[in-house]
């Protein structure tokens, strides 16, 4: 597909809108859930596409923002961020009220096939909201029984209160009870990861509690697991060296510094193989979901 038919695609799909900041909730390590009323962009938002955030007017570029939850109805999103840089601080410092220029949604989502539908969905430190997007929209729907589990990794405290989950996984390995509350609640079950020694977390990398928890499957279950997952870019790695291991597929969210986020700048472009050889697409509009074996190399 060449760039400029991609990015047609997105055409009548992002919108401009004037955010209003409804809440904003702090949590350890600079951790913020920005609750805005954008109604366009949460009615066209899709698990895995992002917003593209003005942190403030003193500042031109704006931030990308994965979005973690869309109310259709309310007109309604939530973002997770940490606070990196002066930008991501300066949005942090928004109240009940403000008001925040908003783009998006953007990018291509991810694809859950209900051939496979036990997904498995791997979240890593700011790429955890894609997964509690993705977990709603697959609770919502009823073409098939779909199976999440989500698994979640953080070396700085979890941006919720964990607590112990109320529903047995099989395969998890022993002690790893620690969930997030709100998949709990909507009886998706979750587990957490850290190398940082919290409670009823597994001690290692989320990967390889994904790995453990795979290990577990016969080849007849193996068949129906797709994986998903969000992250740095070397959790991905693993993430995707883990699927080639046990021979599932996965899609993968990148991240990537961006400047326009709608396919302006090129400024995103990573190599993806595709059917007719290597080519550079850009990660906002042509991702930010790829096939790992696409970007990932065995």
């Amino acid at each position: 597909m060449a760039t400029t038919d991609a990015s047609r695609l997105h055409r009548g799909t992002i919108f401009l809108e004037e955010a209003e900041v409804l809440a904003q909730e702090e949590f350890d390590a600079r951790q913020f859930v920005l609750k805005l009323k954008a109604p366009k962009c949460a009615a066209a938002a899709t698990p895995g596409s992002f917003v593209h955030l003005s942190c403030d007017e003193s500042l031109p570029m704006r931030r990308p923002l994965s979005i973690m939850r869309a109310d259709t109805q309310r007109g309604v999103i939530e973002v997770l961020y940490k606070v990196v840089g002066p930008g991501l601080q300066l949005l942090g410092q928004k109240r009940a009220g403000d008001r925040i220029s908003s783009l998006g949604p953007i990018g291509n989502g991810f694809v859950p096939h209900p051939q496979r539908p036990r997904t498995l969905l791997v979240g890593g430190g700011v790429g955890i909201p894609p997964m509690v997007f993705l977990s709603e929209a697959l609770r919502e729907r009823s073409d098939v029984e779909w199976k999440p589990l989500v698994l979640m990794g953080s070396e700085v405290p979890f941006p919720f209160r964990t607590r112990p989950s109320t529903i047995l996984v099989p395969g998890i390995p022993d002690g790893t009870i620690a969930c997030m509350p709100l998949l709990d609640e909507w009886g998706v079950p979750s587990r957490l990861a850290s190398l940082a020694g919290y409670p009823g977390c597994f001690e290692g990398y989320v990967t390889d509690l994904a790995a453990a928890w795979l290990g577990s499957l016969d080849r007849a279950t193996l068949n129906e697991v797709e994986m998903f997952a969000c992250g740095p870019t070397v959790m991905l790695k693993a993430a995707a060296a883990v699927a080639r291991q046990f021979d599932i597929p996965c899609q993968v969210s990148l991240e990537e510094f961006m400047a326009c986020a709608v396919g302006g700048c090129a400024g995103c472009a990573v190599r993806v193989e595709t059917p007719q050889g290597p080519a550079m697409k850009r990660v906002c509009v042509d991702g930010p979901v790829f096939d790992s074996r696409a970007v990932f190399a065995g």
